[in-house]
């Protein structure tokens, strides 16, 4: 991979802290999904959306370490439309609503007094949307051989191995992430139901219901999102799906926790799922800021781009300190978008 081969470049040359200075902008909104205790299984195909909370504590004390602050959104937000300048800030944003997150992460950001975002889709905190991702990780797991067409493709192989389920699960995951909504559910529905596997109770075990998500969104450190009804790759869907995804989380979510919520998240949010469009639409909706999955950092051109904001992804794949130091200077983005500092296209 591109990104891979420029890590390695950066960390065998050093290059990242000639570029710093240039290319780190204002800050950057950091990513998060999952936080837990690492299973150690051999078959773990979602891994890279989880980190330790060993990894969050060492990050966010080496964050200090370098001078970053670790700020609310709306204080990001503040000194990205008043051109404030100074130290580097990070935000700290976690997607989904897990409940791992208040069992592993909020002991953390409480013990440093770290404020974050949480951008909550609204079907999982109801247990009517579902996790197609780790239901189909799950699906896997339980079989021994797998038939499917996915993608107009048939996936026809044993499962039986670690490695054979491995197989299986990039193989047709690629197809999913490349066709559309009503398909990627029709496919992992069907091996869900092979699998005896129950989609609901999946979700509703592993992501925080509304009497959770109300207590949460009283701490003093916590800032609340909406990130959709289903997390439907919005791009994917009609204009009127597109709307009510976005427009029906935000009015649920103030409904259930009683405080505003203006700030969206787009589900998945490359650009396969989040684009010109989306962005138009979260600005016409009234939303104050709107995050995406694009890697890059927050520089002053964004004030005229809040619909459309980048992010870093902390993750399973990057989980160390050294790799950070080259991702928080912005180098690697500014190879991989050519100099651009907005990718809003």
């Amino acid at each position: 991979m591109a990104i891979e081969a420029g890590m390695e470049f950066f960390r065998a040359s050093g290059a990242h802290h000639l570029a710093e200075p240039f290319t780190r902008g204002l800050g950057a909104i950091l990513m998060f999904h999952r936080v837990r205790p690492r299973l150690e299984q051999a078959f773990e195909p979602n891994q890279p959306l989880e980190i330790t909370p060993e990894f969050l504590n060492a990050l966010i004390v080496w964050l200090r370490q370098r001078g970053v602050e670790i700020v609310s959104l709306e204080t990001a937000l503040m000194r990205l439309r008043d051109g404030v300048s100074g130290a580097p800030f990070a935000v700290l944003s976690f997607d989904d609503g897990y409940r791992d997150f208040v069992e592993h992460a909020l002991p953390v950001l409480e013990r440093h007094g770290a404020p974050f975002t949480l951008y909550l889709t609204s079907g999982y905190a109801d247990a009517s949307a579902r996790l197609w991702w780790v239901e189909l990780e799950e699906a896997i797991r339980r079989l021994d051989h797998v038939d499917v067409i996915a993608g107009g493709r048939r996936v026809r192989c044993d499962t039986a191995t670690a490695t054979e389920k491995r197989r299986a699960f990039a193989e047709i995951y690629a197809q999913l992430r490349a066709d559309d909504e009503e398909e990627l559910l029709r496919v992992v529905t069907a091996l869900s139901a092979e699998a005896r596997l129950e989609p609901h109770a999946l979700t509703r075990r592993l992501c925080l219901g509304w009497s959770e998500l109300r207590v949460l969104a009283r701490h003093s450190l916590a800032t609340i999102g909406a990130h959709s009804v289903t997390h439907a790759r919005l791009a994917k869907v009609d204009c009127a799906t597109a709307i009510f995804e976005m427009a029906e989380s935000r009015l649920r979510i103030e409904a259930e926790l009683e405080r505003p919520v203006p700030h969206f998240c787009y589900p998945v949010g490359d650009p396969t799922s989040a684009g010109r469009r989306e962005f138009e639409l979260a600005a016409r909706l009234g939303f104050a800021s709107a995050v995406t999955t694009r890697p890059g950092m927050i520089f002053p051109e964004h004030r005229d781009h809040l619909s459309a904001l980048p992010r870093l992804s902390v993750n399973g794949r990057h989980q160390s300190l050294a790799a950070l130091d080259i991702l928080l200077s912005g180098a690697p983005f500014a190879l991989m978008n050519a100099g651009r500092r907005v990718t809003a296209a």
